[in-house]
């Protein structure tokens, strides 16, 4: 992500260009006022940049060598002197490369029995992104790696430094710096697809069929990539009564705001369902719950529920602006269910009412509920969608080789995504019942 542009600002006469060789008790550093206009610039900018090293040492006598430096393709270095923190705070803009810090520096107010690595501490807090190299002298190692030990990229001796070595240090603590964010961002990354991969699989629905002996398989696919939940959502639970009670929705969009109330009109559908609401009271209230949660006025869920009675030989049928079910029974081909009384998605029409219809399912069947993502994918590189009817011939088909259960589910929507040419864009959920006498 690009950082922002600094503000444009005078640098104040403490930078210059190309800082000259200073030696102890010689002239102190030339310094020429100039005004640049600044530049998009990022700390991870390429070798190619002009590379700025900010140097924070409180040496008004000029004691510290700061020599000549040139980059790998031989551009001059641009530094910027700081006397404090303070100042370095103001001069610390996102061009700047890498820190050059004298350990020497002591914070305002500190004490000789403080942490002799504060004013470190401080810079890494104040600069988390950019490289940092301690500066000690030569007789204090120890300070210097322990300085390492607390966040900078590596430490030099003070009275040892000339333009070769100091250089190669600077660009060796730009990359590794870079190395390091780019390696913490990585983790940070992985960390996080983990668990939200958790949450998502946490937040998918456990069918509660105990007693039952109907067969389920399900198959779901979310549209973002590289997330498990997307906007639509199922779930299946048998009620004391032996009915059992199934229901699919889409909310329309598949973002993560979208997954998150499908979640919550999925378990407010299971908790209504198991509490006896069904129907056009169940629906009514889940418009209500729809309402309350959505962030949106024009946000709807279409939802599709059945409810098969306890013999397994009827089911009541509600379409809330959904797609109907398919049905397949032996002998007959595969057709889609009756949706002459389907109702508007929930959150269209305040006070609107969905009937529930009745329909035979047989001795023995095999239901179909599914969002529309299984139906609107593309056919080759036309404008033409599957939809319904190229959606049934291609169960029909499937059927006819044999295939059931889980085998047909990964089937049709493997088939479907081939169809539309890779992968497709929107969320997709395929439930499938069984009755098997």
């Amino acid at each position: 992500m690009p950082v922002p542009i600094p503000r444009q600002r005078a640098i104040p006469a403490a930078e210059s260009g190309q800082a000259q060789a200073v030696h102890g008790g010689g002239p102190s550093k030339e310094e020429t006022p100039r005004k640049e206009a600044r530049k998009e610039a990022t700390v991870d900018n390429n070798a190619a940049t002009h590379l700025t090293l900010l140097l924070i040492e409180d040496d008004p006598g000029g004691a510290t060598v700061v020599p000549e430096l040139q980059d790998a393709t031989g551009r001059p270095f641009r530094v910027r002197s700081a006397r404090n923190l303070t100042e370095a705070e103001r001069l610390l803009t996102d061009d700047v490369h890498c820190i050059l810090l004298d350990l020497a520096l002591s914070e305002p107010g500190q004490g000789a029995d403080d942490d002799e690595l504060a004013v470190l501490r401080h810079v890494l807090e104040l600069a988390p992104r950019h490289a940092v190299l301690a500066l000690t002298a030569s007789g204090d190692a120890e300070r210097g790696a322990e300085a390492v030990r607390v966040g900078a990229q590596d430490y030099l001796f003070r009275d040892e430094l000339d333009a070769r070595l100091l250089s190669r240090a600077i660009r060796y603590a730009v990359e590794r710096k870079r190395s390091d964010t780019a390696e913490r961002r990585l983790a940070e990354g992985r960390l996080r697809a983990q668990e939200n991969r958790r949450l998502e699989r946490g937040l998918l629905p456990t069918p509660l069929l105990e007693g039952s002996s109907l067969r389920f398989a399900a198959r779901y696919r979310p549209g973002r990539s590289r997330a498990l939940l997307g906007g639509d959502f199922y779930d299946v639970v048998r009620t004391p009564d032996g009915t059992v009670h199934a229901m699919i929705g889409d909310v329309c969009g598949h973002g993560p705001d979208e997954a998150a109330l499908g979640v919550e009109l999925r378990i407010a559908w299971r908790a209504l369902t198991l509490a006896g609401l069904c129907g056009d009271q169940l629906l009514g209230t889940l418009q209500q719950v729809l309402e309350h949660e959505r962030s949106d006025d024009e946000i709807f869920a279409t939802l599709c529920t059945v409810d098969i009675a306890p013999d397994g030989k009827r089911a009541g049928l509600c379409l809330a602006g959904h797609p109907s079910p398919l049905i397949a029974r032996p002998g007959r081909p595969a057709e889609l269910l009756p949706y002459d009384n389907n109702g508007p998605a929930l959150g269209l029409l305040p006070g609107a009412r969905w009937p529930r219809m009745q329909v035979e399912l047989g001795r023995e069947w095999s239901l179909m509920l599914y969002t529309d993502g299984l139906i609107e994918g593309r056919i080759g590189t036309g404008r033409e969608r599957l939809g319904q009817d190229g959606m049934v011939a291609m169960v029909r088909r499937q059927l006819a080789e044999g295939l059931r259960g889980e085998a047909l589910l990964r089937s049709s929507v493997n088939e479907v995504r081939e169809l539309n040419g890779g992968e497709l864009t929107d969320d997709v959920a395929v439930l499938l019942l069984d009755r098997v006498p």
